[in-house]
């Protein structure tokens, strides 16, 4: 009977919970209740935390979420314009470089590049920008630092910058540039861009030197595995090639002209520290409790790291001392009828708080978007967004869910190429010994460059996420030529305006002229027989089956040699590959960020370049060299041109594709534009939470009538249980014991 009470009491209190549930919001948020209403951005990262958020080091994609919204450069490029254009951040304006000879003397603008031994910028420093809120910069009333030096044991209860009660700021100036720069030379930094700056900036090689040697002699006379001193590198011992004229005057001596130096001023390489930072993270035992730079960094951009939990979390808020930079009022065209403009001139950044957590897979992070709790999948990265377009292409019920639920999923051609390369060292495909044999393996190069139909490898294999290449320089950079202008004349026939493949029969008259009739040597009979050298393992490859299948258009054999990624790299080194497959993203949007991956001094088996491919060509270096020295304009598109046209002829390279990038974006996201140049894209976006909470509430609306159904069943199922047992006590009550007491 008992046993029947309580499971009757259960049913009652499950029907009285389903009775008393609220109505208003899900219960399957993985957020505070409300968080879906407030000004706060949510999307997720992947496999681990960010390893190094000091700008010197960071050099990874999944760190500039960060870095780009945390620090501020002296330049950016524009959210909107397409070729990408630098614009000022903390600079006033972009500085155009005095020049002078090798005797100090100063040239005209347009002066020719050999003539120049020395560029001069003078950067103007925007005035009243100020550091976030740190504790570095906190300080007593007698002017001294409340943390530094820190009392024995006053770091025992910090782990996080947060917990620092007191902090302080104050104004950025040109000298927060000049000990950047500095801290790029400092060997107790690992930078990976020190090498090319060194090879640029005046002095800043030697300066190098000096401070190894100084950190030598700080380490000599201590105990092993002690912590060495803080190595000021405020100290007058500096270098000439970055200085502070005055508070709010940049100036940084290049030698000769390298126009593209300004490009890596939009880097957060060059980012601005604050010495003040430097020292309270060198104390004993920051770095035992995880503070650092890497960790916690100190910037003047649009938002500042609130929170940190490694591998969990991490939280961007407001930076209260940003100074407001506007949002842009043009772009390209189309840029108005999407909504993009509608916040001219307003200032940024929008968005209150930015909420970054961990997502170790990519089905529950989908599925958390498609449930509205993430706004982007990854604001970094491109792929979720193609991929779902792919998904949408192949499936209606996605393309219908997709479209019922407003997602946008815009998509934009990277600056970043896909290549196959022929190795110019290699005997058949590449440059040849003599002027006779160079002719015939041109012609086997563009024989083969024919037949590999690259649009139906894009529509296969990249999903037709990508867009076919006539050449080495993308959309987006200066000296892309659209088309038909811009066609591969080898490859293509232009027919009523539109390239068209050239056709197999060109393809074997090619090869029958390089010596190959057929797919066979002329001289010997023998089977041509090429090799592609891998990057990935053995076994069962699609795409090399399919790449097997162009080359045997034309009868010529096509054997995969498969290495690990290590040993690939070590055989691209020594230059034993033969064909390729290879790509290069953008450092910066300049056509020489390309192009010299065709620069005979810059290749990879002689000098350690990026010229993988080993192609040397003098009448393309002579051009390169003279086009390095331009700035950009008719002049230059001209020069780039004419390179394009050769490396076209000569074919080291079956330009393969350009990859795409997509966002993926809720309906209450607004000004979203996918880009993987702009980093800084955060301060630009914004949110209607409100429409956000509304179609959460609707899209996750709680199904209680199942449980309803179970209980009322559960009810029935006990009832006919219950009226038995209860008719079992009533004749047990009034049984024959009972009668025979009543009788008596």
């Amino acid at each position: 009977m008992r046993a029947f009470k309580r499971l009757w009491a259960t049913a009652t209190l499950l029907l009285l919970a389903v009775a008393g549930c609220s109505q208003e919001s899900p219960i399957n948020s993985p957020y505070p209740s409300g968080a879906e209403g407030q000004n706060t951005f949510y999307s997720a990262f992947t496999q681990r935390s960010p390893k190094y958020l000091d700008p010197a080091s960071s050099y990874s994609v999944d760190e500039t979420p960060y870095t780009y919204n945390i620090y501020e450069t002296l330049y950016g490029y524009h959210y909107l314009k397409r070729p990408y254009e630098l614009v000022p951040r903390s600079a006033e304006s972009i500085a155009p470089p005095v020049y002078l000879d090798a005797q100090g003397n100063t040239l005209p603008a347009d002066a020719p590049g050999e003539q120049i031994a020395e560029s001069v910028y003078d950067i103007k420093i925007r005035p009243g920008v100020r550091f976030q809120p740190h504790p570095a910069f906190a300080r007593k009333t007698d002017g001294s630092y409340d943390y530094f030096p820190l009392a024995d044991g006053e770091l025992d209860d910090k782990f996080y910058i947060p917990d620092f009660p007191r902090t302080g700021t104050r104004e950025l100036t040109a000298d927060d540039y000049v000990y950047a720069f500095r801290r790029l030379a400092s060997p107790r930094v690992v930078s990976p861009v020190y090498s090319v700056m060194a090879d640029h900036i005046q002095g800043m090689k030697d300066y190098g030197d000096r401070l190894r040697q100084r950190d030598r002699d700080m380490r000599r006379d201590l105990p092993g595995g002690s912590t060495p001193p803080w190595l000021d590198l405020r100290e007058a011992d500096g270098f000439t090639g970055v200085q502070a004229l005055d508070p709010h005057t940049l100036r940084i001596r290049v030698n000769g002209k390298y126009p593209q130096f300004k490009y890596w001023l939009a880097m957060t390489f060059t980012a601005p520290i604050p010495w003040e930072a430097d020292r309270f993270y060198n104390q004993p035992g920051m770095a035992s409790h995880d503070l650092s730079l890497n960790t916690w960094p100190v910037g003047t951009g649009p938002y500042m790291l609130a929170e940190s939990l490694p591998n969990r979390r991490h939280v961007l808020v407001r930076n209260p001392n940003f100074h407001g930079e506007p949002y842009p009022c043009d772009g390209e065209a189309g840029d108005k009828a999407a909504g993009l403009l509608a916040d001219c001139g307003k200032p940024t950044p929008f968005i209150d708080r930015v909420v970054f957590s961990l997502e170790k897979e990519a089905i529950p992070l989908i599925g958390k978007f498609m449930q509205g709790y993430y706004d982007a999948p990854q604001i970094e990265r491109g792929e979720y967004g193609v991929a779902m377009l792919v998904a949408a292409g192949d499936s209606q019920d996605k393309a219908r869910q997709y479209r019922e639920r407003g997602i946008r999923l815009p998509t934009t051609v990277e600056t970043a190429n896909w290549y196959m390369g022929f190795n110019w060292m290699d005997p058949v495909v590449g440059k040849g010994d003599t002027p006779e044999q160079a002719e015939k393996n041109r012609k086997l190069r563009q024989a083969i460059s024919i037949v590999f139909d690259w649009e139906e490898y894009v529509a296969v294999f990249e999903n037709s996420q990508a867009s076919v290449a006539q050449g080495p320089v993308p959309p987006g950079v200066l000296g892309y030529r659209e088309l038909p202008e811009g066609v591969n004349p080898v490859v293509y026939d232009l027919i009523e305006g539109k390239p068209v493949r050239k056709s197999v029969d060109v393809a074997r008259r090619l090869l029958a002229e390089a010596g190959y009739p057929d797919g066979r040597n002329a001289k010997t009979g023998a089977p041509l027989v090429l090799y592609y050298d891998a990057m990935q393992g053995g076994g069962s490859n699609p795409q090399f089956d399919w790449m097997r299948r162009q080359m045997s258009k034309i009868g010529v054999q096509l054997d995969l040699r498969s290495t690990d990624y290590n040993r690939f790299q070590d055989k691209m080194t020594r230059g034993a590959a033969q064909i390729f497959l290879w790509g290069w993203n953008a450092d910066y949007p300049d056509a020489e960020n390309f192009l010299f991956l065709l620069y005979g001094p810059n290749a990879k088996a002689k000098g350690g370049g990026e010229n993988a491919a080993n192609y040397d060509s003098p009448e393309f270096n002579k051009l390169f060299e003279q086009m390095k020295f331009l700035d950009d304009g008719p002049e230059k598109e001209k020069l780039i041109a004419r390179m394009v046209d050769i490396v076209q002829r000569d074919a080291p390279w079956m330009f393969g594709f350009f990859p795409m990038s997509g966002g993926a974006y809720q309906q209450w996201v607004g000004n979203a534009k996918p880009t993987q140049m702009v980093r800084n894209t955060l301060q630009y976006l914004k949110l209607d939470p409100a429409l956000r909470q509304q179609k959460i509430d609707e899209w996750n609306f709680p199904r209680w009538w199942p449980i309803g159904l179970f209980v009322l069943l559960l009810a029935l199922a006990i009832w006919p249980s219950y009226v038995a047992l209860k008719r079992r006590e009533r004749q047990t009550a009034f049984g024959p014991g009972v009668r025979k007491e009543h009788q008596s």
